[in-house]
Order: structure tokens, then sequence, then C-alpha cells
């Protein structure tokens, strides 16, 4: 069956797929539900706005994407509301974002609220799909490719922007140890490490396997001109406490401008938490280590929310950080947005919006 919804051409799946998922296990981004929304970009302008069952796309070979690598994303969630209601969480940041990454990659910009009308239909459509379990969500990916069938480096003239959904169960529930990365980099200033560009994660790849082969979970990414400066880990934004101030590294054109991290510093600052952004070097972290001052380390991102750090190796140190449960400022940002998520803590920002 096919609708039209204000400027958004709406076509239904003849059978919900939603009867073969098993809520309780739901590996991350394995499994997608029934539709997703699809515009294209054409003689200067998005066109055929429209909602149709998730399914394959044709692609031409020499589609550009697959040539020169013109591919950004985005990552972020649909929750339920205690009654029922769907929730989105700083949909207008994710829309910018997603902008900004398109600007570095010479991309065109999909209009910031035909972005957030696009989620808001796409949620209440599929809303069934989101998990109703605390910390579980609908994952939701918007993403725009370069779609000219050309060889030759040069923008692309046409684009395709997408967005499609999975509901996805709890993310890194168990702390990670971590390898502070000495011979490959992420992004240095000036690059695209700002933006969320599929390419960026291309090149992560390999440092991670490599590091997984050794028993870590993920690496640290670091920069600066002696390679000693903490970028961030793995994909996501990094926080240490140290002697009770929370620090994150400064973004400098090379670190993801991440909108979890963003949050996370109004929350502190809205306690009266010490929060601080600025560049902060391993040798800081070794130091407060052996200090005992070391108090926390976690990551920062939309898919985990926190993920707790246990162990980080540096050369041939080892840190150890005390145990989760004695944490304070990790397990209460993630209760904070977890609580959003659910309606279940004052929202003075107006981060959420209802579906």
């Amino acid at each position: 069956m096919t609708t039209t919804t204000s400027s958004i051409r709406v076509e239904r799946v003849q059978q919900s797929r939603l009867d073969t998922v098993n809520f309780n296990d739901l590996p991350f981004g394995k499994i997608f539900s029934d539709h997703m929304f699809v515009s294209d970009y054409r003689d200067g302008e998005w066109t055929d706005d429209r909602i149709i069952p998730f399914g394959h796309f044709t692609m031409h070979p020499a589609s550009m994407v697959l040539h020169y690598g013109q591919a950004v994303f985005e990552g972020m969630k649909a929750s339920l509301h205690e009654d029922g209601t769907p929730l989105l969480l700083r949909p207008d940041e994710h829309a910018k974002r997603i902008n900004a990454s398109a600007r570095r990659m010479m991309m065109a910009e999909f209009p910031e609220d035909r972005f957030v009308e696009a989620i808001s239909q796409l949620v209440a459509l599929d809303k069934d799909w989101i998990p109703p379990t605390e910390g579980s969500a609908l994952y939701l990916r918007p993403y725009m490719y370069a779609t000219d069938e050309f060889i030759g480096v040069r923008p692309s003239e046409s684009y395709r922007f997408c967005v499609f959904t999975a509901p996805v169960g709890p993310y890194y529930a168990k702390p990670v140890r971590l390898v502070v990365e000495q011979e490959y980099v992420r992004a240095v200033p000036g690059g695209t490490g700002e933006a969320k560009a599929a390419g960026n994660y291309a090149g992560s790849l390999l440092p991670a396997h490599l590091a997984q082969q050794r028993g870590f979970d993920q690496v640290v990414w670091m920069g600066g001109p002696n390679r000693k400066q903490i970028q961030e880990v793995g994909t996501m934004n990094i926080f240490f406490v140290i002697d009770g101030e929370v620090i994150t590294p400064a973004t400098d054109g090379a670190i993801l401008k991440g909108i979890t991290r963003k949050m996370f510093i109004q929350i502190l600052k809205d306690r009266g938490i010490p929060v601080t952004e600025r560049v902060i070097e391993i040798d800081e972290v070794v130091a407060a280590s052996e200090a005992g001052t070391l108090q926390e380390m976690f990551g920062a991102g939309t898919a985990a929310v926190v993920s707790h750090v246990s162990e980080l190796q540096y050369k041939d140190k080892l840190m150890t950080l005390p145990p989760v449960e004695g944490r304070k400022i990790g397990p209460m940002l993630k209760r904070y947005i977890d609580g959003l998520r659910a309606g279940k803590v004052e929202d003075p920002h107006g981060w959420i919006v209802r579906v």
C-alpha cells in the first residue's frame, strides 16, 4: 500500500518481519526493521522523499562512491517513553553534523528540517520495532553517498540520502581493555577526522584487528607532534576522571565532535562537577595511574553511551583502573542518558523530541 504523508511518499511492507525477531537476543547491526527512507539529489535539489520497504539497492559499477569514497553517515537512537511514545535524542544535532561531514567531503547538504521529519516518520511507522527494555533501542543509521556514474576525481553531482533502522540491545556491556596505538594514526588536524566519513572507519580496522589479536578490545588513538596527545578511543570520544576532575580532549579538527560528548559536558556542568576540554597527554595519564588519582576512564558515543575501561596498556606498562562498581561519573552519565530516553528524568535542555 502506498500513501503520501506530508511530502514523503510511504510504501508499506506487505508482510512485517517483526514476529521473527527475538527481542531478548539483539546482536548489534544484524537485524533490520521493515522500512527505510530514501531521497535522491539530482540537478541541484533533493527529490522523491520516500519511505519504502527495506531492501537492496542496485548500483552502477562506476558509481563514484565505490572509487573515490564520498560517503558520510550518522548514528542515533530512538527509544520508548514510559507511556509508549517513541523518543528521539537531539535529532537536530545529528542533522547539523551530517551536513558538516557532507561539506568536508564536498557533498550536497540535506535540509535539516527534512532530516528530522524523515527520521520522525520512519520511527513512527516502525515504532513496534523499538525494544522495550531500558538500555536497548532502535538504532538509526542516516547516511549519504555519491551516485554519479563516472570515473574521474571530482565531486559527484548526484547523491542518495538514506535512513534505515535496527533494533539493538545494550552495546559494550562489559568494561573494555585498551592499548595505546603507537604506529597507526586515525586523523590529523586538517584531515577528515572531524567528519563521520566512511573512509575514517576503514582506516581504523587494521589497528583494531592487531589490538584484538593481542587480547585488547580497542585502541587509543594518539596525535600531536610527539604522538603523545590522546584523541579518541576506537570509534568513541574519551573521558578521564583524574583526582575529581573530568577531562576530555579538546576538538582540534582531528577529533569528532561527538553529540554524546557534548551532552556529557553539559550534564557535568549542570551538576557543578569540574570538567575540562584540553590537550591531555598519555604521560599525564600514566602519572595519575601511578599516583592513584586515575579514577575513571570511559568512551562516550551513541551506540554504547558509556564504555567503561578496565585496563590501559601503554608500551610495557599496564594500568588497571578501579572497579566499575565504585565509579561515580561514568555510571551517572549513562543513567541520565538512559533515563532521558525512557522519559524518567527531567529534560531541562529540551534534548528529547517526542515522535
